[in-house]
C-alpha cells in the first residue's frame, strides 16, 4: 500500500500555486510521492490600504460577543496588528472565538487559543451551521478577513439580527516575480495544477490572461481544495479534475492519488 501510494504521482510534473510561505505541506506531501513539484505562487499578501477600521475593532476588542477567522492568513495578520498598537490576547477573554477549518484553528492554537467553533465542513456555509443554535439578535461580531471575500456568512449573521463589523485584515496581490516564471513553466505541459482558494484561480488568469490561461490549462488536471475554488474555475471555463473532500491539503493529495492512480490502470 505504502509503495503504490509513493508511486502514483511517479514523474507527474504539478504545479503549486499557494503561497510559498504555506506550501511546505504540500510541497513535501507531494514530493513524497514521486512528483516534481513547479512553484508557481499565484497569490501574495500585503496589508490593507488603510489600518483604521481595523485598529478601531482591536481597540474595543472587549465590546464584541464573537470573533470569526475565516483563514490562518487572517489570523496572522490580526495577531501582527493587536502586537502592534501594544495589545496582547487578553483582549479576547469575553469573546467566543470561531475558526472556519483546522488550519484556521491551528493558527490560533499556536497563540495559545482555542476556537470554541469549527465546523465539520470548511466553508462559510458550514461555519453558519455550526453556528445554527446560537441565538444571534443583538449580539456584536467582528469578522477579520481578506479585502475580497464572499458576503454569505456576514450577510446570514445580519439577517438572524447579529451585528457584523466586517474589517479587512489583509490583501490578496498578484506576486509579479511569477509573470517571468510563466513561459518556462509552460513550455512543456505539467500534468496537474493545485488550487487552494478562488483566489489562486483568479490571480493565474491575471497572470496569464484569459484566452492565454484556458489554452495553457487545457490536458491539465485542475485539481481544487473544495467547491467554492471549483466553483470559481468552472466560471473562468476550466473542467475540475479532483476536488478534495474534506477541504484540506491532505484530502487534495488524496484525491490525486486516485485520480492519477486510476490512470495508471
Amino acid at each position: 500500500m505504502r509503495r503504490r501510494r509513493a508511486q502514483s504521482l511517479q514523474r507527474r510534473r504539478i504545479v503549486i500555486t499557494r503561497r510559498r510561505e504555506q506550501a511546505e505541506g504540500l510541497r513535501a506531501a507531494l514530493r513524497r510521492r514521486g512528483a516534481t513539484v513547479i512553484e508557481l505562487p499565484t497569490i501574495a499578501l500585503q496589508p490593507p490600504r488603510s489600518w483604521r477600521r481595523l485598529d478601531a475593532a482591536l481597540r474595543r476588542l472587549r465590546e464584541y460577543d464573537w470573533v470569526v477567522f475565516t483563514s490562518a492568513n487572517g489570523v496572522e495578520f490580526f495577531f501582527k496588528r493587536l502586537r502592534t498598537l501594544g495589545k496582547d490576547r487578553r483582549g479576547l477573554k469575553s469573546a467566543r472565538l470561531a475558526a472556519i477549518g483546522p488550519a484556521t484553528a491551528a493558527a490560533l492554537r499556536a497563540r495559545g487559543l482555542r476556537a470554541d467553533v469549527v465546523p465539520e465542513e470548511y466553508r462559510a456555509e458550514g461555519l453558519l451551521k455550526a453556528l445554527g443554535k446560537e441565538r444571534w439578535q443583538g449580539k456584536r461580531v467582528l469578522l477579520a478577513r481578506a479585502a475580497k471575500a464572499r458576503e454569505v456568512f456576514p450577510r446570514e449573521l445580519g439577517r438572524r439580527g447579529a451585528r457584523v463589523d466586517v474589517v479587512e485584515a489583509y490583501r490578496t496581490v498578484v506576486p509579479s516575480a511569477s509573470r517571468s516564471r510563466l513561459r518556462r513553466i509552460f513550455a512543456r505541459r505539467p500534468d496537474a495544477i493545485t488550487f487552494t482558494s478562488s483566489s489562486t484561480v483568479r490571480n493565474c488568469f491575471a497572470l496569464l490572461g484569459r484566452g492565454r490561461a484556458r489554452r495553457a490549462l487545457a490536458g491539465v488536471a485542475v485539481v481544487t481544495i473544495g467547491p467554492v475554488t471549483s466553483r470559481t474555475a468552472r466560471a473562468l471555463g476550466l473542467r475540475v479534475a479532483v476536488e478534495a473532500r474534506p477541504y484540506t491539503i491532505p484530502a487534495l493529495v488524496k484525491g490525486m492519488d486516485r485520480y492519477f492512480g486510476k490512470s495508471r490502470r
